[in-house]
């Protein structure tokens, strides 16, 4: 039996920020990614990341304040908040902290076995770093 196909193919989330340089530089060097593409055609500039996986989760104000919590120790994040899965956890935070991160707290266990970290991108956006307690993801 087939699985029917996703009415949405890609999620893609835009950041607009007023130092393109500073924060191409984070997340490209920070994460050690390469561009998929990149646009500069006189009338701005523009990149995207290919991050593999992508899926939207939307929260109520009271599991927000739940992962915000366990992650931060208090309520700390905005409408939205970027989590990223790395094989490292340790390398990658260490990347980002090189590149212009703040650490807002520092990894913790989750009840459900994964490591995170919360911080912080040059431009304020909160960041979930998770390494998988499962093996292979």
């Amino acid at each position: 039996m087939s699985t029917p196909a996703s009415p949405v193919l890609e999620l893609r989330i835009a950041v607009t920020t007023r130092d393109y340089e500073r924060l191409v530089k984070f997340y490209c060097d920070g994460l050690g990614i390469e561009p998929a593409q990149v646009w500069d055609n006189g009338q701005g500039r523009a990149l995207m990341l290919d991050l593999n996986h992508a899926a939207l989760e939307i929260f109520d104000e009271t599991q927000a304040q739940t992962i915000d919590q366990m992650e931060a120790g208090q309520r700390v994040s905005g409408p939205i908040r970027f989590a990223l899965q790395v094989p490292d956890l340790q390398a990658a935070m260490e990347r980002l902290l090189t590149h212009g991160a703040k650490l807002v707290h520092e990894p913790v266990l989750t009840p459900w076995g994964d490591y995170n970290v919360r911080m912080e991108d040059p431009d304020g956006m909160q960041i979930t770093l998770f390494q998988s307690s499962e093996k292979g993801t």
